[in-house]
Order: structure tokens, then C-alpha cells, then sequence
């Protein structure tokens, strides 16, 4: 699974993950901070996950409600 490989290959770094989807009004109100946070802190990997094409991890990371932020640090929540 694409998430688990990228939490492995973020060694130490921070890990930022939105979970959101495309017809949320509230996601994308917050993308432009998020994505301007994603130029700005270059140490930092972000990432998206749209609930709508993978539910299942929206289920396996209990997503109630979007946009949902967590951060992962060596890939630990």
C-alpha cells in the first residue's frame, strides 16, 4: 500500500497527511494552505488521501469527518 511505503521511506522526517475528498467545500478552502505548507517546509513530506478512492484506509485510520490532518513521525501516529 502506497501510504505504508511512503511512512517506511520517510525515515525520520515528519509526515503530514490530509484526509479529504473532491467535493468536500472545507478541503479545498484548506488546500492552499496546505500545499503552500508543503513548499515551505521541504523537511517535511505531505501527502493526500482522497476517502472517496480509498476507503478503506479512511476506515483503518477511523476518518469520522474531512478534512482530517494526522502526523506520523517515523511512521509512529
Amino acid at each position: 500500500d502506497e501510504l505504508k511505503a511512503l511512512l517506511k521511506s520517510a525515515e525520520n522526517k515528519l509526515v503530514v497527511i490530509e484526509f479529504s475528498a473532491k467535493w468536500c467545500g472545507p478541503c479545498k478552502r484548506i488546500y492552499p494552505l496546505f500545499h503552500e505548507m508543503s513548499v515551505q517546509y521541504r523537511n517535511v513530506l505531505f501527502a493526500n488521501v482522497d476517502v472517496d478512492n480509498a476507503r478503506e484506509l479512511a476506515q483503518i485510520y477511523h476518518i469520522k469527518a474531512i478534512p482530517t490532518f494526522q502526523m506520523f513521525k517515523q511512521a509512529q501516529k
